[in-house]
């Protein structure tokens, strides 16, 4: 996969699909990791639950919106649940969001200390 187009971008939009075939398309924050994308989200969240079933697919780089900002790529995601992947994962997150990424977390922790997962993209 060429990740060139992901390079000093703050968002990418992820497009996940039901067991029925429809497409979700959410906006997220994300690292470049080498050959690979990472997003940070909650364990129990519908895109989680949707890679869980079907690990197809589509991303592009977008705004905050989720309007795409470059081309949709076709690509593989898994979710990783590890102590390692999500620490390595969360030291990536507030390297790249800094303050946005304690601030979000504090939420997420404020209400009821979420699990969380990582998503890895991958050609």
């Amino acid at each position: 996969m060429n990740l060139k187009q992901f390079e000093k971008q703050q968002y990418l939009n992820i497009e996940t699909f039901r067991k029925n075939g429809q497409g979700i398309k959410t906006p997220v924050w994300f690292v470049q990791d080498e050959e690979m994308l990472q997003v940070w989200t909650q364990a129990g969240s519908g895109k989680a639950k949707r890679i869980r079933n079907n690990g197809t697919v589509r991303v592009a780089p977008s705004t905050a919106s989720g309007e795409p900002t470059g081309e949709w790529l076709d690509a593989r995601a898994q979710t990783n649940e590890s102590p390692e992947t999500i620490k390595q994962l969360e030291v990536l997150m507030k390297k790249k969001y800094g303050a946005m990424f304690y601030f979000f977390g504090l939420l997420g922790r404020m209400r009821g200390g979420a699990k969380y997962t990582a998503i890895i993209i991958q050609a």
